[in-house]
């Protein structure tokens, strides 16, 4: 057994749990937190994705024991109260979604792919970022409408910031 203390969002938790424990398990089974799904158990669809010290990672590929110590932000981190982060407001307004089993892993993605580009992307970047991420129900067309959407709002807010 191990001993796993981790910040969710920024709240401590702190659990003994089995040494094999993947963290896609630990925030579900543990902790509560059922908007990271499990889609394939082999890290190919990108359902589990979360931000693990400020970097995307498919959950199921990292041991909690291996995450201990560290930061972790689900898709229940990201809105602040009931102001949705840009990136899930933007899934909601181009329609990024049909069945909604990948879209947490999808945002979490397009969140850090945001980050990394400094909200600088093109449709063949997004698209090439989300290769990781499988859909088995849209043509992505809208999700990529959305990450760039999105991309747009965050780069105007960080200029507005800037300039006050």
């Amino acid at each position: 057994m191990s001993r796993v203390e981790l910040t969710v969002n920024g709240r401590s938790v702190a659990r003994e749990v089995e040494d094999r424990t993947l963290l896609v398990h630990f925030l579900r089974d543990h902790i509560g937190l059922t908007g990271t799904h499990v889609g394939c158990d082999t890290s190919q669809c990108g359902a589990c994705v979360v931000h693990l010290d400020g970097r995307a990672v498919k959950s199921c590929t990292v041991l909690a024991a291996q995450a201990s110590g560290g930061e972790v932000v689900t898709i229940e981190g990201l809105a602040a109260g009931e102001d949705l982060h840009p990136v899930q407001a933007a899934f909601r307004e181009h329609h990024g979604l049909q069945c909604g089993y990948c879209t947490p892993g999808m945002i979490m993605s397009a969140v850090d792919m945001i980050r990394r580009y400094d909200g600088q992307l093109d449709e063949k970047t997004v698209r090439h970022e989300l290769e990781g991420n499988i859909c088995r129900c849209t043509g992505y067309h809208n999700i990529v409408k959305a990450i760039l959407a999105a991309a747009g709002t965050m780069r105007q807010e960080d200029m507005r910031a800037a300039a006050e």
